[in-house]
């Protein structure tokens, strides 16, 4: 199937890929030359593991991607999936402006195209937003008619940073919302090579089942930090009581992991949004999903309460910060705890160094420049009076690295027994 993807970030890069590799012919259309050239190159623009062996071998190899400015494009497809970016506004809405010039876009190439065209979704965009301003827009500038000329439906994509290709090719569901049925059985051929529950359902419905998804996953975190900080005050161990939660198969054991809680592209950023659309567009104040935001927020801060704790007066204090990157195994630091944590530190006047394996150069575009960004774990850790470990990546995890250190872990990354033997070691909830 010719199938072509708006948008080459995380979620359109990975879907993309993933759709080439199963066999179809995907065209990945962005407005960002640097990344169509570098895509065409075999050469992931993010980092993600395992994309840039899949880019390299379907682009150099298979043929079966490519990458464009060009909107036009897409006209030699039966379908387009719109993967561009929902960034949140300052009050927490959505800034729907990339789905609004995608939609313009989109319309305006298919006002010459006569054969039915499909436009899916993937971006995580307010329940409401497909009805009342993708539909609109695409009709306006096609002079087309959904339902008719053009098949509207809401994929949502459930990647994991880190792990997203891995994700796409095997996901817990795959969750179509449809116009019409014609739409929806074509996207059941589209993955007709993954192996997942499908279920399908109407469009507003779908946007719906991705804000409940993260809203749910983002609620367990900030739930395991209140226990876990009623666990410090009582001494009983979190993570033993999460063992012993996660045998009642109602709870598992998956987003219980207590620590600074959560950030990236997608909790944070959904959460704000679905708080804000309901008070304002519905009328109806979210009482607990805004808890969950105040006690993420906070979480964060306890690293920097105890180095104040261990250290008294920030002013002047030399302290290591491992980890910028929300989570391992990606180079996002969009809501980071890590760039919390820093600007506070700066404020109160902390000399910071830091480190991440893949994070930094995204660090530099929206740290202040008095951080000094070191080569190695050894070199941050040299000459620091704290570190403080933010994100869990492998080369964080030997105690022994941290001798004679005061050490504060955001992420149990370390062993607690094993650390306290060698080191001044505080877990933030342990």
């Amino acid at each position: 199937m010719n199938i072509s993807v708006i948008g080459a970030g995380y979620v359109g890069l990975v879907t993309a890929a993933g759709l080439a590799h199963n066999g179809h012919n995907v065209v990945c259309i962005d407005i960002d030359r640097y990344k169509v050239n570098t895509i065409n190159r075999g050469v992931s623009p993010i980092f993600e593991a395992g994309l840039d062996d899949l880019l390299h071998n379907l682009v150099s190899d298979a043929g079966h991607l490519r990458a464009t400015t060009e909107y036009n494009e897409l006209l030699d497809t039966v379908l387009t999936f719109i993967c561009v970016g929902t960034p949140s506004n300052s009050d927490g809405s959505i800034d729907l402006g990339y789905i609004r010039d995608s939609a313009k876009r989109i319309g305006k190439a298919l006002e010459s195209k006569k054969n039915y065209h499909i436009v899916a979704t993937r971006s995580t965009i307010i329940p409401g937003t497909t009805k009342d301003v993708i539909i609109p827009l695409l009709e306006k500038y096609s002079k087309r008619k959904v339902g008719k000329d053009i098949g509207i439906a809401y994929n949502p994509e459930f990647l994991q940073e880190g792990k997203a290709v891995q994700a796409f090719f095997s996901p817990d569901r795959i969750i179509i919302g449809e116009s019409d049925k014609r739409a929806g059985d074509l996207l059941v051929k589209v993955y007709k090579d993954i192996v997942a529950p499908v279920f399908r359902t109407d469009i507003t419905t779908a946007e719906m089942i991705k804000y409940a998804s993260n809203a749910f996953l983002a609620t367990k975190i900030s739930f395991i930090n209140e226990i876990a900080n009623i666990c410090q005050k009582l001494g009983a161990d979190v993570y033993d009581v999460v063992k012993g939660l996660s045998f009642d198969y109602r709870i598992g054991d998956k987003f219980l992991s207590a620590g600074i809680g959560f950030g990236g592209s997608c909790l944070p950023k959904d959460l704000r949004a679905l708080v804000y659309a309901s008070a304002n567009r519905l009328d109806y104040p979210t009482a607990l999903l805004k808890a969950v935001l105040d006690v993420n927020e906070a979480q964060a801060l306890k690293l920097v309460e105890i180095a104040e704790q261990k250290l008294g007066d920030l002013d002047g204090r030399k302290i290591t910060v491992l980890g910028l990157a929300f989570k391992p195994d990606t180079d996002d630091v969009r809501d980071a705890p890590a760039i919390r944590i820093i600007r506070v530190l700066l404020e109160k006047g902390a000399v910071v160094k830091a480190y991440d394996p893949e994070a930094m150069e995204n660090a530099k575009n929206v740290l202040p420049k008095e951080v000094r960004y070191c080569k190695s774990v050894k070199n941050a850790i040299s000459g620091s009076e704290c570190v403080l470990i933010v994100t869990e990546w492998d080369e964080f995890r030997d105690e022994n690295i941290y001798r004679n250190k005061i050490v504060i872990d955001g992420r149990r990354a370390l062993e607690p027994r094993k650390a306290k033997v060698v080191c001044d070691y505080q877990g933030v909830c342990w």
